[in-house]
């Protein structure tokens, strides 16, 4: 059995006249927290939406755990979650009430549903009216849906956008726990902090195409510039490329010199990397 839960090939997506997605190839392997990554029209939520069968790819083709989307669509509905980025709650109804719903549809017994708030943190809320809920605790409980049938795949569309720090930091521990049980975890965000604390790889896309494909460590190191700062006795202050041979030779004169007054690393930089690779801030 092959070891990708997500395989694409040679995938275009097309809006009339525009190409949202140009010849995507992608694997994900099973068991990663994938991210998704890219400026506004990247064709990030256009795939996004090939793989919940919201939209039908104009060519190529996505296998979801061995299974075609376009030929096997029923196998695949069943195995996979999605935390979409805009909230679809019963508000006049409390978040056990909401959940029992999908319970029904998914036919997952009852008790699976304190098992999913109690992950959340929101057993305690289990019977306060949604309409009640912060919006911290309206996202939460769009995760806890999306975990009662115990999906192999989840989908989520910014998890943590415009959340307070504890609640960011639930789901992200959520979803940390849930790749180390073997579910494979595929996100969008624009938190470049939340790229490096918890994906395994990271795949950043612009203007339809895969520019770049591997861990957020790797990705920053290739892509980002490596910069000394330097302030010397005579008060005059300077910046060394350490990628530049010159100016590491002209750093390292000053040093045996003892003309540095002080010396400053430069830490590496996910969001300039990001930059240097699509042209466009991360924002």
């Amino acid at each position: 059995m092959s070891d990708a839960a997500i395989e694409i090939e040679d995938l275009v997506i097309c809006y009339g006249d525009f190409v949202a997605v140009d010849g995507l190839n992608l694997t994900v392997p099973k068991g990663q927290l994938f991210g998704l990554l890219g400026p506004n029209g990247a064709g990030k939520t256009s795939t996004i939406r090939i793989l919940i069968g919201q939209k039908r790819p104009t060519s190529g083709s996505i296998r979801v755990l061995g299974h075609d989307v376009l030929t096997d669509w029923q196998a695949i509905k069943p195995m996979f979650g999605y935390v979409p980025d805009r909230e679809n709650h019963f508000d006049d109804f409390t978040g056990r009430r909401n959940l029992q719903i999908f319970a029904d549809l998914y036919r997952v017994p009852y008790r699976r549903i304190d098992e999913c708030l109690e992950t959340v943190e929101l057993l305690d809320a289990a019977d306060v009216v949604v309409r009640g809920y912060s919006l911290g605790m309206r996202r939460k409980l769009l995760l806890a849906r999306a975990l009662l049938h115990k999906p192999a795949v989840l989908y989520l569309d910014e998890p943590t956008a415009n959340l307070d720090i504890h609640s960011a930091a639930v789901v992200r521990k959520t979803l940390r726990a849930l790749v180390a049980e073997g579910t494979t975890v595929v996100l969008t965000t624009h938190n470049m902090q939340e790229v490096e604390e918890i994906c395994d790889r990271v795949a950043i896309l612009c203007k339809g195409r895969l520019v770049a494909l591997d861990t957020p460590l790797s990705l920053r190191r290739q892509h980002t510039e490596r910069l000394v700062d330097v302030v010397l006795l005579d008060g005059s202050r300077h910046v060394f490329n350490m990628d530049i041979p010159e100016q590491r030779q002209r750093l390292a004169h000053h040093v045996q010199s003892d003309a540095v007054a002080s010396i400053k690393t430069r830490e590496f930089n996910f969001r300039e990397a990001f930059l240097k690779l699509t042209g466009t801030e991360f924002t």
